[in-house]
C-alpha cells in the first residue's frame, strides 16, 4: 500500500483515484470492482473532472470509433491533469496495448487479464514514479493472437468482503466473462476470453454485501450471460436466478441482455417475482436472414420474432431493446429494406445503431465491404428514425398507468415560480427514464409513480 502521508504531487492526505468508464455495463461492473480496489489500497475515490492522482480509462473497443472516443478521453485527460498518473485498461486495452502506449502522456496501459492486478501495478509504478520518470509500459496484453483465448485468463472468482467506494442505488454484478460464440463481426471473443462463470455462492455473497451497503437494485452483467454456469456444476442462469430470489433481500433485479434463442416460457415464469425487472435486451443485429447468416448469429428472423411475441405474451408490458449494425459487408439495398422492416414490424421500445466497423483480428475483416461510409451514415440515421419512433410509441402506450421507480438523483429547478421545485429523476423497472418533482428525500427509494407526460427523454410522474 503507498504511504497515506503523501501522494503523487507530494503533498499531505491519501492519493486520489477516478475511474472513467466507456462501453457496456460490464465495463461498469469491472470499474465498480476497480474502485473498491483502489478504496482498500489506500487511495481516495474521487469524480473523474474533479482529477486525482491516478485516472484509469476504463476503454472499449467495440467499433473503431470507441477505440477514437478512448484515445480522445486519454488525451483530454492528460491536458486537464498534467503530472496525474494516467492509465488505460480494458477492452481497447487489452485488444491494442500497443496503440493506447503511445497515446502522449498515458504512464501505464493494463489489459483485462491484468487487470485483477492493476491496482498493486499502479502503486508499484507510483512508488516508482515518485523517484524518477516512468516511460508508458504495457502489462497483461497477450495482442490479438489466438492465444489470448487460452492463456492468461484467470478464474473468476470473489475476493471476500469489501465496502462500496462510492453509494450507489444499483450494483453492478459481474456473473461471467467471455464468450465462445465468435459471432464474424465481434472482437469481444478476443478482448474478453472464452466463457467463465463466478460461483453461484460468490455471488450471492456479493449480492447480500451490496444490499447491506444500501444498493436497491442488482444488474446481472456479463459477455454472454445466457451461458452462465455452462462450466460449473449443476446450475444455469435460471437456477441462478431462482436462487438470487429465494437467497436474498433484493428489492430490484435486472438482466442486462440475453441472446433470443435463450428465451424459454419456463425462463420468463421467473418474471412472475415483481423483483424482476420486465426489460430485455435482446441483440439483433440484422433483420435479414442472410447477413445474420454471414455475420454467425445462432438465429434467424423468424425465431428471433417468435421470441419477442412470447415475452409480450407473457409480460406485457415488458420493454424490449436490441442493437442492430448497419452496412455489414454484403448488405446491400435489398438486404437493408429487409432488415429495416424487420426492425419497424418488431416495434423496439429502443435501438442501438451501430453503422458497422471493421476489427482487425474478426472473420468479417476478409469479406468484401462494398457499403460506402456515406451508405452507412444515411442508414443508421433511418435505422435511428426507427428507434425514437419506437421508443415515443412504447412510452406514450404506457400513459395513465403505474411503475415501481428507482429513485436515483435530484436536481433544482427554477425559473417559473409556480413550477421551483426539486426534481428527482428516476428508472422504471421496464426501463423507462422519468422524473417528478417533490420535496420529499426519494433518493434511492422504490415508490410506485404514474405516468403523466412525455417530456424530452423522460417521462413526468406523480407519486402514488
Amino acid at each position: 500500500m503507498r504511504n497515506s502521508g503523501e501522494n503523487v504531487a507530494g503533498s499531505s492526505g491519501p492519493p486520489t483515484a477516478a475511474i472513467h468508464t466507456q462501453g457496456c455495463k460490464l465495463n461498469q461492473a469491472d470499474t465498480e470492482t476497480l474502485a473498491r480496489s483502489f478504496a482498500q489500497a489506500g487511495y481516495r475515490i474521487v469524480d473523474w473532472d474533479d482529477g486525482a492522482d491516478v485516472l484509469v480509462l476504463n476503454t472499449c473497443t467495440i467499433t473503431a470509433t470507441a477505440d477514437a472516443k478512448a484515445r480522445q478521453a486519454l488525451r483530454r485527460a492528460r491536458r486537464a491533469n498534467n503530472g496525474a498518473f494516467l492509465v488505460a485498461t480494458g477492452c481497447y486495452a487489452q485488444g491494442a496495448a500497443d496503440q493506447l502506449a503511445r497515446v502522449d502522456g498515458v504512464s501505464l496501459v493494463v489489459g483485462n487479464t491484468g487487470k485483477d492486478r492493476l491496482v498493486a501495478t499502479v502503486t508499484a509504478a507510483l512508488d516508482q514514479a515518485l523517484q524518477r520518470r516512468l516511460l508508458p509500459i504495457s502489462v497483461g496484453s497477450s495482442g490479438l493472437g489466438e492465444s489470448v483465448l487460452h492463456k492468461d485468463w484467470m478464474p473468476l472468482q470473489f475476493n471476500g468482503r469489501t465496502e462500496s467506494a462510492q453509494p450507489r442505488t444499483r450494483a453492478m454484478i459481474k456473473i461471467q466473462e467471455g464468450c465462445d460464440q465468435v459471432c464474424a463481426y465481434c472482437i469481444v471473443p478476443k478482448v474478453r476470453g472464452r466463457e467463465r462463470s463466478v460461483h453461484p455462492d460468490d455471488l450471492l455473497e456479493q449480492i447480500n454485501q451490496r444490499i447491506d451497503q444500501g444498493c436497491q437494485e442488482v444488474v446481472l452483467t456479463g459477455t454472454q450471460l445466457g451461458g452462465y454456469g455452462f462450466d460449473l456444476a449443476d446450475t444455469s442462469l435460471a437456477l441462478l436466478l431462482k436462487r438470487i430470489l429465494g437467497e436474498t433481500e433484493v428489492t430490484r433485479l435486472r438482466v442486462s441482455s440475453l441472446q433470443p434463442q435463450e428465451i424459454t416460457e419456463d425462463l420468463l415464469e421467473l418474471w412472475s417475482d415483481p423483483r424482476l425487472c420486465p426489460h430485455f435486451h435482446l441483440p439483433l443485429q440484422s433483420g435479414c436472414d442472410q447477413i445474420l447468416k454471414s455475420m454467425r448469429r445462432r438465429y434467424d428472423t423468424s425465431l428471433f420474432a417468435a421470441k419477442v411475441v412470447l415475452i409480450r405474451k407473457m409480460l406485457p408490458s415488458a420493454g424490449i431493446t436490441t442493437d442492430i449494425i448497419v452496412g455489414f459487408p454484403g448488405e446491400g439495398e435489398a438486404q437493408y429494406r429487409l432488415s429495416k422492416d424487420f426492425a419497424r414490424s418488431m416495434d423496439f421500445s429502443d435501438i442501438h445503431v451501430f453503422p458497422y466497423s471493421l476489427r482487425p483480428g474478426t472473420s468479417a475483416a476478409y469479406l468484401i465491404n462494398s457499403v460506402t461510409d456515406g451508405a452507412k451514415k444515411e442508414r443508421a440515421w433511418e435505422m435511428g428514425k426507427i428507434a425514437s419512433e419506437g421508443f415515443r410509441r412504447f412510452r406514450t402506450k404506457l400513459l395513465g398507468s403505474q411503475r415501481p421507480v428507482l429513485w436515483e438523483s435530484s436536481h433544482w429547478e427554477s425559473g417559473h415560480s409556480e413550477e421551483d421545485a426539486t426534481v428527482w429523476n428516476g428508472l422504471t423497472d421496464n426501463y423507462i427514464r422519468v422524473h417528478t418533482r417533490s420535496e420529499a428525500d426519494l433518493q434511492n427509494s422504490v415508490t410506485q409513480a404514474q405516468l403523466l407526460k412525455l417530456a424530452m427523454e423522460s417521462v413526468l410522474t406523480s407519486i402514488q
